[in-house]
Formats: C-alpha cells, sequence, structure tokens
C-alpha cells in the first residue's frame, strides 16, 4: 500500500507575526517544528504501513528552511520524501498550496491513502487536505479519529463530530485529515536519525512539476490578506468595593436595564 502524508514546517512560537505590507507571514527569526497535527497524520501512515506493509512517502512544500521538518519525517520512520520548493512558489494560499501538492501527488502516485493533520497551527483553515482531494478527484474525509484499512479496496474510518462519532466507508484512493486524539507519535529512532542525515532530499521545482507559472504562488493565489490591523481593546472599569458595593449594584442594574438584558424592577 503506498501512503503519502501532507506534512508542513510551522513556526515554534505562538507569536506569529504578520509582514502588513505583503499580508504574508514572516518566517525569518523564528525557530521551526513540523506543525503538531501532521506528525499524528505520519504516526497514522506508517502504523498502517506496519499492518498493511507498503511505503510512506512525507510531501512538504516550503522555503529551504522547511529541509529539516523532511529529515525529521525520515528520522520517524517515512520511506521516502518530496521537497517542494521554489521562490515562486512564496505567498501561496491554501488554494495555490493545494494546486501544487495536488501536481506532486498526481506526478509521483498513485497512493492509496493520503494524510493530512486535520489543520496547520500557522493558519488555522483546515483547507489544504480537502482542497488536495477535490483536486485530485478522490473521496476524502475530515476529523478522523480512527482509521481500520479493509484490504486494498476500501477504508471504514470514525470522525468525531459534535453530536458524537460517524462511521464512513471510502474506497481508495481516498485522502483523509486527523484529530490529534488518533495516535501518540513515537520517536525517532537512531537508525531513523542516521537515515534522515545521509539521505539526498529530492528537490521538485515549479518547472519540473510541470505547473503553469500562474497557478502558484501569490499569482495563483486567489484570496488575499488585504489589510492588517491589531484590535484596540480600551476598557474604562468601575471598581465598588467596602461601603460602595450597594452602591456599585444600583448603577450595575440601572445599566443593564437601560440596554434592555433585565427587565425594569427585576432586581429589586
Amino acid at each position: 500500500m503506498r501512503i503519502a502524508v501532507l506534512i508542513k514546517q510551522v513556526p515554534d512560537t505562538d507569536d506569529v507575526r504578520m509582514d502588513e505590507q505583503t499580508g504574508t507571514m514572516i518566517r525569518e527569526g523564528v525557530g521551526a517544528i513540523i506543525n503538531p497535527l501532521d506528525l499524528h497524520a505520519l504516526q497514522q501512515g506508517l502504523d498502517i504501513r506496519s499492518s498493511m506493509g507498503g511505503c510512506v512517502t512525507a510531501v512538504s512544500m516550503g522555503p529551504s528552511q522547511a529541509e529539516s521538518a523532511l529529515r525529521e519525517a525520515l528520522a520517524l520512520g517515512a520511506d521516502e520524501v518530496i521537497f517542494l520548493s521554489d521562490p515562486r512558489f512564496a505567498a501561496s494560499d491554501t488554494w495555490a498550496t493545494a494546486r501544487t501538492l495536488a501536481a506532486a501527488i498526481e506526478k509521483t502516485g498513485p497512493y492509496d491513502i493520503i494524510l493530512a493533520g486535520e489543520k496547520a497551527t500557522d493558519g488555522e483553515t483546515g483547507q489544504v487536505g480537502p482542497e488536495v482531494a477535490v483536486m485530485l478527484g478522490i473521496p476524502f474525509s475530515t476529523y478522523v479519529s480512527r482509521v481500520d484499512p479493509e484490504g486494498d479496496a476500501s477504508v471504514v474510518v470514525s470522525r468525531t463530530v459534535e453530536d458524537g462519532t460517524e462511521r464512513q466507508r471510502l474506497p481508495l484512493p481516498c485522502l483523509l485529515t486527523v484529530l490529534r486524539d488518533i495516535n501518540e507519535p513515537a520517536m525517532p529512532t537512531l537508525s531513523g536519525k542516521k537515515k534522515a542525515r545521509r539521505t539526498d532530499l529530492p528537490v521538485w521545482s515549479l518547472d519540473l512539476l510541470g505547473l503553469p507559472h500562474d497557478d502558484s504562488g501569490l499569482k495563483g493565489s486567489p484570496t488575499r490578506v488585504v489589510k492588517i490591523f491589531h484590535p484596540q481593546i480600551a476598557r474604562n472599569p468601575r471598581l465598588f468595593k467596602g461601603e460602595d458595593i450597594e452602591k456599585g449594584i444600583t448603577e450595575l442594574t440601572a445599566e443593564l436595564e437601560s440596554l434592555g438584558v433585565i427587565e425594569k424592577g427585576r432586581m429589586s
């Protein structure tokens, strides 16, 4: 069984900074890690390989420093990696990113199962996985918390929804985005670290993928960040204590009545 796992390198911080001129994230000077949810997708791919046999390929698009994410994927057990890196990929929105990933999968596939994390911590959109599936013309399922392969023809998944759990059977090939509670990612092994250090990473450019230049990067992105601003939170609280408590209650009641939150005289 051939399994592809989509991974992304994200900033290792909650303090994400944006360039107000371009509307893109500032990555320079910030530590980076594999998107934590993608680690669960990779582990699920390794678990399927353990039970069904096959090969796990990690695919990532990013600048040159994203190479470290793919080397970590190798150390964790991936059989091979595909690194999509080209300055013309820069500033891609989710649509342009999905087109690039889909092109790589078509070029190197076919794959039986494509796995990805539910979302990336730097964007929080959860769009890329489903978009890749649509572009490839294959079924997909999201919020997956359990995967049970049924031979080479189909897979049964449990997906967590607001009012419980849904069970779905999907024909192969398909794409699944997984939740963090699906498994516990393992630690890299010594042999995996040696393999990661010695492996030559194949780097795929826009030309090698055969994508039109206008379909990637900023040119191929139908959505743009047109304005960035920091919300101003203005508060002017009044504090009543001690002998002023009764006065505070009276003023608060009057204010709530004026806003229609409570009926007049209800709290008297």
